[in-house]
């Protein structure tokens, strides 16, 4: 099984993103620890220097499973269901604009709080055709590239869209996008599933990526959940991807990663 842990490529305010800062002494560390890969948060693909990053990251045999989109949600408000015009269009622009970096790099493009939240005046209905008028134009716009966008079912107390693997499932029906699946995360599912192993084996090969928290949000086995037996029914779904480590930076970074990867070499 291939591991990965998220880094961001500039300074972020989401807490659940355990590097940040400089961005070539955190990829030696991740590599050294024994990761596989990096996860990248990338509130904007114009301010990634492909090239540099490209030479870090092979300069330690590292590669990118996903990028992740949060920040522009977190640092400007882009969504897709905003009641602005505007604002959905400018969200569309630029998860679009990932397609070429993701293409180049063969990373998945997650589709987080990006979706956003339902405006106060509009229904959850209506926000529900926005996003799957955006993620439809998304794959569009991907088609032909590989690329793939996974949406991440995400807890009701920061979304009141997709919080369950059944509506992760729902909404993949709507869109009817061959390029579009979901990423699971250990620790939304904790609070929304009944029992991630079960939810983990009815989204099956949608799972397009995957991200391990315990259930305290800190790093894998510094909680209450079970990652052998969750690892080993990811396994059976046939999924082949990273498992991507997205956790606070507690009781720091350093001590986060380097003891989760280990918990999660334990178990596997």
């Amino acid at each position: 099984m291939k591991f990965s842990v998220v880094l961001s490529t500039h300074a972020a305010a989401f807490q659940a993103v355990a590097f940040k800062g400089d961005f070539e002494a955190n990829v030696g560390k991740i590599a050294g620890w024994g990761y596989d890969g990096v996860e990248l948060a990338v509130r904007d693909p114009k301010l990634v220097n492909a090239g540099e990053l490209e030479r870090v990251l092979s300069s330690h045999d590292l590669v990118v499973p996903a990028i992740g989109t949060g920040q522009a949600w977190g640092e400007e408000g882009l969504s897709f269901t905003s009641d602005d015009e505007a604002v959905r269009t400018a969200a569309v622009d630029r998860i679009s604009s990932h397609i070429p970096l993701a293409g180049h790099l063969d990373a998945v493009v997650i589709l987080g709080l990006i979706r956003g939240i339902t405006p106060e005046g509009q229904t959850h209905e209506r926000s529900m055709e926005y996003l799957v008028e955006a993620i439809r134009a998304c794959a569009a716009a991907a088609a032909g590239t590989g690329v793939r966008f996974a949406l991440e079912p995400m807890n009701r107390y920061e979304t009141d869209l997709i919080h369950t693997a059944r509506q992760g499932l729902d909404l993949i029906e709507r869109v009817g996008a061959d390029n579009f699946g979901l990423l699971l995360d250990t620790f939304h599912m904790n609070i929304e599933e009944a029992l991630i192993e079960d939810s983990i084996r009815a989204v099956g090969d949608r799972i397009f990526h995957f991200h391990v928290a315990d259930s305290n949000r800190w790093y894998p086995g510094a909680g209450h959940l079970d990652f052998r037996a969750i690892l080993e029914v990811l396994s059976g779904t046939g999924y082949r991807g990273f498992v991507s480590g997205e956790f606070m930076p507690l009781p720091d970074p350093d001590v986060a990663a380097e003891r989760g990867i280990a918990h999660l070499r334990s178990v596997t």
